[in-house]
């Protein structure tokens, strides 16, 4: 059997599978390409990261290169040469929305291979229905091989729906364990680079006091 005769036995709920198999597709193929296009840092990438924060080099080193972890360290770099204090916030303000654009669509591709099985269940469902419809009209006396025709064309449906949700939900899985991976290096680069830039040291040590203080003064 070809994909044209189940499109033609299963009914309107194999062509929805269909799109939502179309649909799956176009946002992995995206997904992926967003990030092949994001680049990924120098395997040697921690060590350079070190000799340009204690040679306050760290412009020229990140000037060449791309990605979520450029994003945060330049972020962070820039806030404290402006003098921002919480460097931990601008980290995760800047690690949320890098997030957000490599999680986009993962949404959908669960929503997606969540309802394929279901959708796949109900059209199997009024199949059924339908062929028992059609026992009752005859009185009972049905052809089985009729019979089972009609039955297997209804689970059609529910193979389909398993077809489409399986390469669905293991192609999201795959697709968060990269965007952990380099959310996971956002992570690391940024506590490097806050620990290391001087301006934070300085600033916690001032707020420490300051808290001190207060709290001492009792207000």
């Amino acid at each position: 059997m070809n994909i044209l005769e189940i499109l033609d036995k299963g009914g309107p709920v194999v062509w929805i599978l269909f799109c939502y198999s179309v649909i799956a597709l176009t946002i992995v193929l995206e997904r992926y390409i967003h990030f092949i296009r994001m680049g990924r840092l120098p395997q040697d990438f921690i060590f350079q990261l070190q000799e340009a924060l204690s040679k306050n080099n760290l412009t020229s080193l990140i000037s060449e290169l791309r990605g979520p972890e450029v994003a945060v360290i330049s972020g962070i770099h820039k806030a404290s040469q402006q003098g921002v204090k919480d460097l931990i916030r601008t980290a995760t303000r800047i690690g949320s929305q890098e997030l957000q654009r490599m999680e986009r669509g993962f949404r959908t591709l669960g929503l997606l291979g969540d309802t394929a099985p279901l959708l796949g269940l109900f059209g199997t469902i009024t199949g059924m229905i339908k062929a028992f419809m059609v026992i009752e009209q005859a009185g009972g006396k049905v052809d089985a091989q009729a019979l089972a025709t009609g039955i297997w064309e209804a689970m059609v449906t529910t193979g389909v729906g398993l077809a489409v949700a399986l390469p669905i939900l293991f192609l999201l899985h795959w697709l968060e364990s990269l965007a952990t991976q380099r959310t996971n290096a956002m992570h690391h680069y940024a506590s490097l680079v806050i620990e290391t830039l001087p301006h934070q040291c300085e600033s916690t040590s001032v707020d420490s006091v300051h808290h001190r203080e207060v709290t001492s003064s009792g207000v």
